[in-house]
């Protein structure tokens, strides 16, 4: 309010003291006070009020624009419970800039006063949201009206239509804790492969134990600061709100500046790929290798988003005892999470030398090993419990299974190996969870031959088992001997299943039907013992 005059001042003053005390949207003492003093300072003015009719906030701007405060929002599927009138100069109605303000601050309604060139009101122009109409505007604007003809129902009128956006929501069942999620997909491929990644998306999400109320898919460049188009983030915004999520996922890794940028523009939670496998994994991991993995993983995924400072996050201490050798709270937090990297890795580490003496003990018993890898959710596990009798967790889920599981196979001959099952890999799989579980991954550097289990029924089949044979390659593994195994042949065509079979010369199975296994056996025993006669395992 710099430069105003001292009885400007004094009547802005009168104005925070001000109490509606009406039913309607504005009393009209009240809007000629504020259009007086818009007209005389020639700035427009503006005043936030709550539902009990007080004034909350003043705000003098430009001629041609305001500067909201930052303003304490109720839940993030809930309107605020304050509305927003200000002045418009120029008798201009309400602008782009003010529809974007009730949207992302979820005001009950933004209102203009449009006033005439001698100071006097024209009207009023008001808008609000509405609840979920996909093919419509997401706010309602209606005709400029007198500011004498305003109904006192107010607080009616905004009882309805918060019940209105209750009604048109997702019911939810009392005992269901899930938080709901906006899932967002930003990227040039073409249609077919964005929806693929967002359907992915979308498991993971199921997986991390989130529910799903939308999803928005959007083919464009990046944009450096929202990902996606300002108007789309807004979109999804107000989507959110209407349908109660309280999240927005990005089918991509964020960047710390992204961040920012996304949590001024709005409260919602920010998510991205990389941070919904990483909670799935946090889940999943029961041994203590399993999680010191995980909790490395995170803090190396976090450490860059430190940098952000909030103003939460300022000086620990300022002034006397402040001085000298003093610490900021983010040096201090970078601190203590490289520390804890230190001393994680430093266990991994000892877990991984144990977890080597005992494969150097299978090998001096010259016991074959065999590791079973493939996409997530490909069927490893359930293979694994039906051909060793074992009881490893299952799931249809993704990375139901963390952490390496070994059991014995006994092949004719009283001849025997060691099966590994690993955690299943991934498109995009952060290059942090690589890094943590490289102890995890050396079993596969151990083991005599690899079996590729592959989702026959996947209609992406192509692009996961390229995601795996590269991630194969990037672990230098590309050299060990392979054997590709087509499973859940149960759910293809027959005629599919020998052109898939014949173009990768892989063998086909259903891990849950063991009358298939016999082929897998005997493929086996040939890569394992090459230079013996072995008798025929029949079906």
């Amino acid at each position: 309010m710099h430069g105003l005059k001292a009885a400007q001042l004094k009547a802005l003053e009168r104005l925070s003291k001000r109490a509606a005390r009406t039913q309607v949207i504005i009393s009209v003492e009240l809007a000629r006070e504020l259009a007086a003093i818009s007209f005389e300072i020639q700035r427009q003015v503006g005043v936030i009020i709550d539902r009990g009719g007080h004034v909350t906030d003043i705000i003098v701007g430009d001629a041609r624009s305001l500067f909201l405060p930052e303003i304490q929002r109720r839940g993030r599927d809930r309107l605020s419970g304050l509305r927003f009138v200000h002045t418009h100069l120029a008798g201009e109605r309400l602008t782009e800039e003010d529809l974007t303000d009730l949207a992302l601050l979820r005001f009950d309604l933004v209102a203009a006063l449009l006033l005439c060139k001698d100071g006097a009101i024209d009207g009023i122009h008001i808008a609000h949201l509405k609840p979920d109409n996909a093919a419509e505007s997401p706010w309602e604007v209606l005709p400029p009206q007198s500011i004498f003809s305003l109904k006192e129902d107010f607080p009616e009128f905004i009882a309805a239509l918060e019940e209105e956006f209750a009604r048109t929501r997702r019911p939810r069942n009392a005992n269901d804790t899930r938080e709901r999620a906006i899932l967002i997909h930003v990227s040039t491929l073409p249609p077919t492969l964005a929806r693929d990644s967002l359907d992915e998306l979308e498991e993971l999400a199921r997986s991390a134990g989130l529910e799903v109320v939308h999803t928005l898919m959007q083919r464009r460049p990046l944009d450096p600061r929202f990902i996606l188009g300002r108007g789309k983030l807004q979109s999804a915004v107000i989507t959110a709100m209407q349908k109660g999520a309280g999240m927005l996922v990005f089918d991509l890794n964020i960047t710390p500046s992204q961040i920012r940028s996304l949590g001024d523009f709005t409260d919602l939670k920010i998510l991205d790929r990389t941070q919904v496998i990483l909670d799935i994994f946090a889940q999943h991991a029961v041994t203590r290798e399993g999680k010191l993995q995980v909790e490395l993983a995170q803090l190396r995924y976090l450490l860059p988003f430190l940098n952000i400072r909030q103003q939460a996050l300022s000086r620990l201490t300022g002034g006397i005892g402040g001085r000298g050798p003093g610490e900021t709270r983010l040096e201090e937090d970078r601190r203590r999470a490289r520390d804890r990297i230190a001393r994680l890795e430093r266990e991994v580490e000892q877990l991984g030398k144990r977890r080597r003496l005992r494969r150097h003990a299978r090998t001096v018993r010259e016991v074959p090993t065999v590791a079973v890898i493939g996409y997530t959710n490909a069927g490893k596990s359930t293979l694994l419990n039906h051909l060793t009798d074992s009881d490893v967790i299952a799931k249809d889920f993704l990375f139901a299974t963390l952490n390496p599981v070994s059991r014995r196979l006994r092949f004719p001959r009283e001849r025997e190996i060691i099966i590994t099952d690993t955690v299943g890999f991934i498109k995009n799989l952060p290059k942090d969870l690589l890094a943590s579980f490289r102890t995890t991954f050396e079993e596969l550097h151990e083991a005599d031959l690899l079996l590729h289990i592959v989702d026959a029924g996947s209609h992406d089949l192509n692009q996961k088992m390229e995601t795996v044979l590269d991630t194969v390659r990037n672990l230098e593994l590309n050299g060990k001997p392979m054997l590709t195994v087509f499973n859940k042949v149960d759910t293809c065509h027959p005629a599919e299943v020998e052109g898939l079979t014949r173009q990768y010369a892989g063998i086909p199975i259903c891990a849950l039907d063991r009358g298939t296994f016999a082929p897998l056996l005997n493929a086996m025993e040939e890569l394992l013992w090459p230079l013996e006669e072995k008798p025929v395992i029949e079906s």
